[in-house]
Order: structure tokens, then sequence, then C-alpha cells
């Protein structure tokens, strides 16, 4: 049963209290005195990160995907040829330790690339400082995952200059995630809590559906739901899984379809769902549905994140696990060092 004071047992370390004031934090990182790049407008833009850093180029690459910058978001050692001299390198470590992103801003220097780098110190702070390469410096609350707005919102107000991305969208996604919070931190332990509702709703693995727009909030349930609640999680694309991994309901599963739906996806993308939610009722095949809020894309992608990676903390509790602890990837990481 998830209640205050299960809550407060099992995230003894207290995830939830930094997820409770995330619009303050969004607020604070975006009108920061951080200064802002220097590049002028580029035409192609590479974010390098791996986890909630990662994450991070998945959402810059979905709100300029209806504009002329071209994204390039890599996770892992090595950047692709098609980065040159010309290309603006967005690095992107919270821990400022990640050894495959240290690895990518090593490669940058190589390549003579414009660079720009955000991290909470760490080794990539010293390779900045040594080679003299434009570096900011973000405050991390509690953990990487839990720091998502503070990164993300700091990096829209530094990369200003090279994004097209309008202040009124920015702060439109602000003032949604103030209004979702009053509905689902931890001071709304309730039925009437849609993270909650979310939470009790999950009893095996899910299968995230999402359209291609929204595909970094998939991307970001799933990780969270690995991270935070301990459980294996899916993800499809709507229109992808039609042409395949849709013939795998028809054998009876453990697995939970949940659709991710945009409040103004587009009209076949409308028609799928539909299609979809009809094969699901006559196979009796219980789903999930959650919609985005109205508005730009940024403030459908960040409102999604903040309401499902609420909810993973809340199923987390429902386990009675602690969200905390990453034992396996710092199992991982020694195993590296």
């Amino acid at each position: 049963m998830i209640d205050q004071s299960s809550l407060e047992r099992f995230d003894s370390q207290g995830m939830h209290k930094v997820y409770d004031i995330w619009p303050n934090i969004a607020k604070e990182s975006y009108f920061s005195n951080l200064p802002q790049v220097e590049y002028g407008k580029c035409s192609h833009i590479v974010f390098a990160g791996m986890g909630g850093s990662g994450a991070i180029g998945d959402i810059f690459s979905a709100i300029l995907s209806k504009t002329s910058t071209h994204v390039t978001v890599v996770k892992g050692y090595h950047l692709p040829k098609t980065v040159t001299c010309n290309s603006v390198v967005v690095v992107t470590s919270i821990s400022g330790n990640t050894i495959e992103t240290i690895s990518m801003l090593e490669n940058a220097i190589k390549l003579n690339s414009k660079i720009i780098v955000f991290s909470d110190g760490g080794r990539i702070e010293e390779i900045c400082r040594e080679n003299k390469i434009p570096y900011r410096k973000i405050k991390k609350h509690h953990s990487p995952r839990a720091s998502f707005t503070s990164f993300l919102y700091a990096m829209l107000h530094v990369l200003k200059p090279i994004i097209p991305i309008e202040e009124n969208d920015i702060i439109q996604s602000i003032n949604k995630m103030e209004d979702i919070s009053i509905k689902i931190n931890s001071k709304k332990i309730s039925k009437e809590n849609p993270a909650i509702q979310i939470a009790e709703w999950i009893n095996n693995v899910p299968v995230i559906y999402y359209p291609w727009g929204l595909e970094p909030v998939a991307i970001r349930f799933k990780n969270s739901l690995q991270e935070n609640s301990k459980i294996q999680a899916v993800v499809e694309d709507v229109i992808e899984s039609c042409h395949n991994g849709i013939v795998t309901w028809d054998k009876k599963n453990n697995f939970q379809p949940i659709l991710i739906r945009g409040k103004e996806d587009y009209e076949k993308t409308k028609e799928r769902w539909e299609i979809l939610k009809e094969f699901f009722s006559e196979k009796n095949i219980k789903y999930k549905e959650i919609t985005s809020e109205r508005g730009n894309i940024l403030t459908k992608i960040i409102c999604l994140i903040y309401l499902l990676d609420y909810a993973s903390i809340y199923l987390a509790v429902k386990l009675e696990v602690d969200p905390t602890p990453v034992n396996a990837i710092e199992y991982i990481k020694k195993k590296l060092e």
C-alpha cells in the first residue's frame, strides 16, 4: 500500500522530496546567471551522454526535429564521422566521471570541434580546465536521474544562442509542471493522484507504446522503472510495432500495454491508437492510456516525464524497494575502472 508512512520508509534517501520541487529547480536553472554559449547559430549539434544525461539529448532531438537544425544523439564511446570542426558537441555527464562520455569528449577535442560541457564536477571538469574548453557546472540534486530538470533547463538557458526554441515555450513547460506538481507530489498521497494510479495499475512487465515525437518519454519511463522500481520494461514505437511486435499479443503473456499519447498526435497516429485499443479489447488485454498535456512539444515531454518518473517512485514504494540504490550499475562501473 502506498501511503505517507511507506513512502518515507522505503524512499529513505528522500528522492521524492527532490521531485516535489522539480518545477522550482527548473525555474532557478533556466533563469540562472550561467554564461551562454558564444558559438552563434549552427546547423549541426551533437549531444553526447549516457543514461539520464543521454535522455536530455533525446529531448533536444525531439524538440528540434521540426527545425532546420540537424541533431545527433550519441550514447557510447565514439562520435560519428559526420562530426567536424563546424559541429557543436554538447557533452553532458552529471557525475562528471562517465567513462563513455569522457571518451567522446576526448574524441571531440581531437576533431577540433566546438565544444560545450556540462557536469557537476568530476574528471570532466579537470579535462575542460586542462584544455581550456567551455564548461558549465550544474548542481546535482540527490542523484543523476533526479537532477534531470536542473541540467535540462540550465542547458536550455546556456544553449539559447544556438537552439531555435521560443522562451515562451520554455516558460509554458515550467508553468505546466507547477500545475501537475499539485496533483502528483508527496503531499497528495491519495487515490486521486494520477502517478499513484499508474503505480497501482502496474503489476507485470510494462510494454510502453509511444508515437515518434514522444520517444524520449518512453525511454525515460523505461529507464526510471528499471532504476527506481527495479522492474523490467519494454518500449515500442506504436507505428513500427504494428509491423512486428503486435504479433506477440496473440500468445498469452505477463506483459501490460501502456499507451503514451500526445494531445495533438498526427491523424493517422490517432487512427492507429484506436485500432490498437480495439485489438487489445478483442483479446481481453487490459491497457493503460496516458495522454500528454496540451501545449508545445517541450511541455508535452517534460510533463509526461514528471508524471511517469513520480509513478516509478510510487511503484518502488508499492514493491517495498528503495528507489535510490543502483547496485548493478555500480558493479559494472567498478569492473570497468
